[in-house]
């Protein structure tokens, strides 16, 4: 799948970008921008590799992502209040990463044998949104999946999708369903604003 490898790239460096400025945000050093960076970027994957016992961790085996998401947090840093300027544009990639990841932790679930659809979802949304749930955790912020948007149910949908057409398509064809899937889910809700609902605390009434 050449072409869910493009989108893999594309998404690791939007992840590691939004690490990236988080961190410059928080006042971290270059040290700690970097780390927020690459643990945004292979979080996820690395989530997912523990869980179903592969270890080490394929981001530690094969440093490719940790490369990519290493120059990525040094050009932020050395251009982040131009690059502060295109939130957009990050969003827009920030969707596509979540697909990808999304469809990969899919695939890696079902390469491994695991036929249940429950545990293909969960591994796809845990390749999906760890890395920002980590990346959040270590800012001090409460995750910004558990408040905001669509955004781990566009993972969730997406792993639902490629559950049920793998069966009439191929695993690759499927894969792409479920990566447009994601990110059509994803786009539709920061276009429109589309929450889940959540309970406001009125303190006046307490």
């Amino acid at each position: 799948m050449y072409l869910m490898g493009i989108f893999e790239t594309v998404g690791t460096i939007a992840f590691a970008v939004s690490g990236a400025m988080i961190a410059i945000s928080k006042e971290m050093d270059l040290f700690g921008t970097i780390i927020l960076a690459i643990t945004t970027a292979v979080g996820g994957g690395v989530v997912r590799d523990i869980i179903i016992g592969n270890t080490p961790p394929t981001a530690f085996m094969n440093p490719h992502f940790c490369t990519i998401s290493l120059i990525t947090a040094l050009i932020v840093f050395k251009f982040y209040y131009k690059l502060n300027k295109f939130k957009n544009l990050i969003l827009i990639t920030d969707a596509i990463g979540l697909g990808a990841f999304t469809a990969i932790g899919n695939n890696v679930a079902i390469n491994n044998n695991y036929t249940g659809g429950f545990i293909i979802i969960v591994l796809g949304l845990f390749t999906g949104i760890g890395g920002g749930v980590l990346r959040d955790i270590f800012a001090k912020e409460i995750p910004f999946v558990f408040k905001k948007e669509i955004y781990g149910v566009a993972s969730i949908l997406g792993g639902i999708s490629i559950v049920y057409l793998r069966t009439f398509f191929s695993q690759a064809i499927a894969s792409y369903i479920c990566f447009f899937v994601t990110l059509f889910v994803r786009l539709v809700s920061v276009k429109y604003g589309i929450n889940l609902p959540a309970i406001k605390q009125n303190f006046s009434n307490i």
